[in-house]
């Protein structure tokens, strides 16, 4: 999969920032600016929650970098239901307001990805990782390490879209996924990481190193 070159605005909020806009000079050409004015403001929003501003990469080859911007809500020892061994958990959650275009957190292959249906509630609950739609990526590094990396709908989403699949290979901050409208993802890494964020962090998608591999 070729990297997706970040072209200010995501290629996904095109159509709904085209449309809004119209819509929004069209109000304005008949009843005016006035009556106009709460599109405009429509405008505004889709086009911040569609940007997709360049990152950074850390140099940093054992860092597993944050997928997402947001907050961190969850670091804890868990069982990875994708691929079944004993991981830790950090779950980043992003608002309406934060940046939603998903990066790799590791370079490496896609050892397999798997969607879930599932329920739409506030993706701030520790429940939603599990109970809500979900998207896992299973990303396996060059010297055999296993990050596995899930973009989970929340309240307000309702479509998750992933690029990748199997066999595919990914760099680190590389784009994979958007999830439209207020969500969460969470990044299973190996027990014996070192993690370098604590809850109520803010982080930022490629930017943040999460954890650093053993």
């Amino acid at each position: 999969m070729k990297n997706y070159p970040h072209p200010i605005i995501a290629r996904e909020g095109w159509p709904f920032l085209a449309g809004v806009v119209a819509v929004s000079i069209l109000v304005t050409w008949i009843f005016g600016a006035g009556v106009a004015a709460p599109f405009w403001i429509i405008s505004i929003f889709v086009l911040q929650f569609f940007r997709d501003p360049g990152r950074v990469v850390p140099d940093n080859p054992r860092a597993v970098l944050s997928p997402a911007d947001g907050r961190i809500v969850a670091v804890e020892k868990v069982r990875d239901p994708y691929i079944e061994r004993e991981a830790i958990k950090v779950s980043v959650f992003m608002n309406v307001f934060n940046v939603h275009s998903n990066r790799s957190p590791v370079d490496g292959e896609v050892g397999g990805v798997w969607y879930f249906p599932g329920k739409f509630v506030n993706a701030d609950l520790d429940k939603a990782s599990l109970e809500n739609e979900r998207n896992a990526v299973w990303i396996r590094t060059a010297d055999g390490r296993d990050i596995t990396s899930v973009q989970v709908a929340g309240l307000i989403a309702r479509r998750i879209l992933c690029y990748v699949k199997h066999g595919d290979k990914l760099s680190r901050g590389q784009r994979y996924g958007f999830i439209r409208f207020g969500s969460r993802v969470d990044v299973y890494v190996p027990t014996d990481s070192r993690v370098l964020v604590s809850i109520g962090d803010r982080v930022r998608a490629t930017e943040t190193i999460l954890a650093e591999l053993g």
